[in-house]
């Protein structure tokens, strides 16, 4: 019922789009994919700019695998990305996987922690499972072990998670969003984390081990592929 709906918004989106980048006088567009970026893309390709595109993870997303038939480039983290067609591996071009800036300027604090610290992060698709389980299994190792939790959640299960750390005696910070998140990687001894192309770079590139639980209904099990 609301196909016809969703075209006629697709179509005006895709105009809008052209309006913008012909205002703006922009001659090259960079997509990460994703169905958001489809108008863009196809206005850029209807007005003959050069399209270049990034696959951060390890399974070509569906959005890249249309747009890879008028992209300029591909930048990847591997060559050997899983559903990638033979006649475009020429327009991979590798790079290192993207972290923001402020991880090259990041200086190393000495970690002082006498607690064994784990961060524990759900990224942007979080789960019940960061909020329940993980809490229960960190439960019973502070029985055996003195340890620091750090832990991301949902903004209205912040005072929820601490009240039962704080009950249960484990030093914590609960949060929701931080700028600072390279702060938190860094004085962690741990990670448990979804295994999104962004936050694996991030943890791998301050050289933290970490545990990956992959979001199993993430498009293509991309998470898991990410991960392994």
């Amino acid at each position: 019922l609301y196909f016809p709906y969703k075209i006629i918004k697709l179509i005006y989106l895709i105009i809008k789009a052209i309006f913008y980048l012909k205002n703006k006088k922009i001659n090259k567009v960079i997509s990460i994919g994703g169905y958001m970026s489809f108008p863009v893309v196809i206005s850029a390709k209807l007005l003959k700019l050069s399209i270049f595109l990034i696959e951060p993870n390890l399974i070509l997303g569906r959005g890249n695998n249309f747009f890879l038939n008028f992209a300029t480039k591909i930048f990847c983290y591997s060559d050997k990305l899983l559903n990638f067609p033979q006649k475009h591996l020429h327009k991979i071009e590798l790079i290192k996987p993207l972290v923001s800036k402020v991880f090259y300027k990041f200086e190393k604090n000495q970690n002082n922690n006498t607690k064994f610290c784990f961060l524990i992060s759900g990224g942007s698709q979080g789960a019940k499972i960061f909020d329940n389980t993980i809490k229960e299994v960190m439960l019973e190792i502070s029985k055996n072990f003195s340890i620091k939790i750090i832990q991301q959640t949902s903004k209205e299960n912040i005072d929820n998670l601490k009240n039962f750390y704080d009950n249960n005696s484990i030093e914590n910070i609960i949060f929701d969003f931080k700028e600072n998140f390279i702060d938190l990687i860094s004085i962690s001894d741990l990670c448990i984390t979804r295994a999104g192309a962004t936050s694996l770079a991030e943890i791998s590139f301050l050289k933290k081990p970490f545990i990956a639980i992959p979001l199993p209904n993430s498009k293509d099990n991309h998470q898991m592929k990410n991960a392994q």
